[in-house]
């Protein structure tokens, strides 16, 4: 069990300027942040990141969505992190969230669900790396 794991707020939700309200519940959660920055991903990086996603019929849905905007990537620090932010954000469709859960509050839908959670602690530690260099990130 890792204690860090990585999050993108989407950029459905840095235009609906939620930035600040999932900071917030990020931070009520005991989680810390420990690299964030805000950027741009081009069509080609978010290809690279959602790789593992090629061949489902909703990839290249996906990599347009999240090349269309500016996103937030960080990765957090907190005991049990994977495991406890995935419960935070709630499920991927927002309709099926748990009420209170960031994808609940500020989800568009299932397509765009205000943030991405890492799924495993491998890959938290890749998606980390692929965003942030070692020396961004402060532990």
């Amino acid at each position: 069990m890792s204690d860090i794991t990585f999050t993108m707020i989407k950029p459905d939700a840095v235009s609906a300027g939620h930035i600040g309200a999932i900071l917030k519940k990020i931070n009520e959660a005991g989680f810390r942040i420990v690299a964030m920055k805000m950027s741009k991903l081009s069509l080609e990086k978010a290809g690279e990141f959602y790789e593992i996603h090629r061949e489902r019929p909703f990839y290249r849905e996906l990599i347009e969505f999240m090349s269309s905007g500016p996103i937030v990537a960080a990765v957090l620090e907190k005991e049990n992190a994977v495991e406890d932010f995935r419960t935070l954000i709630g499920a991927t469709n927002p309709a099926e969230a748990e009420p209170g859960t960031i994808r609940a509050l500020y989800a568009r839908d299932v397509g765009e669900n205000a943030v991405h959670g890492a799924d495993s602690d491998e890959n938290a530690r890749r998606e980390a790396g692929f965003h942030f260099a070692t020396t961004e990130i402060f532990r």
